[in-house]
């Protein structure tokens, strides 16, 4: 079984992807066109959640770890691609903050940690 120690990199990606996400999601409801960020503010609240169940599931070291990983890694990468349409700051550094927990998901996907 994994401990939790050996996920320490990958909880804290989890958590900055998390909390990036968060402040996009608030920042994009300030905003004048909710419209035209519909799909952001969706995204960007799913990731979230997302991410912060992988932390958690991370910290308490599942036996899934690989498979949580997985989906979170997927989120990620529709966070980006939808963050990247937009020129804000906050979805910029929301792409940056997925783009390393995406990375940091596969990795862990790949190393396969005996259970």
């Amino acid at each position: 079984m994994s401990t939790p120690q050996q996920y320490h990199s990958y909880i804290e990606a989890c958590v900055e992807a998390m909390n990036a996400c968060n402040i996009s999601y608030i920042s994009n409801l300030k905003e004048y066109d909710l419209e035209k960020l519909c799909d952001c503010i969706r995204i960007n609240r799913d990731c979230a959640e997302i991410c912060s169940f992988t932390a958690q599931a991370l910290s308490q070291g599942s036996i899934f770890a690989a498979e949580i990983a997985e989906v979170c890694a997927k989120a990620c990468e529709a966070c980006i691609d939808e963050c990247q349409k937009h020129p804000q700051t906050h979805c910029q550094e929301c792409v940056e903050a997925c783009r390393r927990c995406a990375q940091m998901c596969r990795e862990l996907m790949e190393m396969k940690v005996p259970v």
